[in-house]
């Protein structure tokens, strides 16, 4: 199936932009109601539930959410490399960096992800929120973000930065990274681009996860 006729084919695009007014909605409410953490999960429960529905209703959605096998080990391989290097750019920024500006990265301690006992979280649970992560922001939303919008540069632009800045700004990702939830904006971006480059989903998983095993190993013997 080609990229022009999974595109002319689709049915209820529209669903992506659900949790995307669901962020912006979130935002809006009083502070106290902010703290409520189902009101903090709903972008996201409200992202899988709309995909679900978007899944039952185009017969060929692993080919639109691009998770076809065709190509996977470059993907894979590609997708690891720019883990790797991300990695890297993120942790200095985040050890070296920040607390050179006077930015607080002691609360990183605190996160559910640093509490979680390590056999939980490396390397599956890890490999699984990369994993649901890309299928959600990358797959899901941007994917028909560029169903809507378009396969034009302005198209393309339009949602890599959409995407990218849902991911940034999710409840969740604020509640819990607090100011550092803008490296995800790079990240998304990076991720954005890998994924029109290889058009595999698989790449991005890679290199979610590869990152975040960098990160969640390096900060965890850093606090020892």
């Amino acid at each position: 199936m080609t990229t022009s006729a999974s595109a002319h084919s689709e049915r209820a695009a529209w669903l992506a932009i659900l949790p995307i007014l669901s962020t912006l909605a979130y935002y809006t409410l009083p502070a106290p109601l902010q703290q409520d953490l189902w009101l903090t999960f709903s972008p996201q429960l409200l992202a899988y539930a709309s995909l679900a529905v978007w899944a039952l209703s185009n017969r060929g959605w692993k080919t639109l959410l691009r998770l076809d096998a065709q190509g996977i080990g470059p993907s894979l391989k590609w997708g690891a490399l720019v883990g790797v290097a991300l990695g890297a750019v993120n942790l200095s920024f985040i050890l070296l960096i920040l607390p050179a500006l006077g930015g607080d990265i002691l609360f990183l301690r605190e996160t559910p992800h640093a509490k979680a006992p390590a056999w939980v979280m490396f390397p599956v649970g890890i490999a699984m929120i990369g994993v649901l992560v890309e299928l959600n922001f990358r797959g899901f939303q941007m994917g028909r973000l560029l169903t809507l919008l378009g396969q034009s540069q302005a198209g393309k632009l339009g949602a890599l930065l959409v995407s990218a800045l849902a991911f940034s700004c999710d409840p969740f990702m604020m509640r819990v990274f607090q100011h550092l939830h803008w490296i995800a904006v790079w990240d998304g971006l990076v991720w954005g681009v890998l994924l029109l480059q290889t058009r595999s989903l698989y790449a991005t998983m890679a290199a979610h996860t590869v990152e975040v095993w960098i990160l969640y190993v390096s900060l965890k013997l850093w606090f020892i």
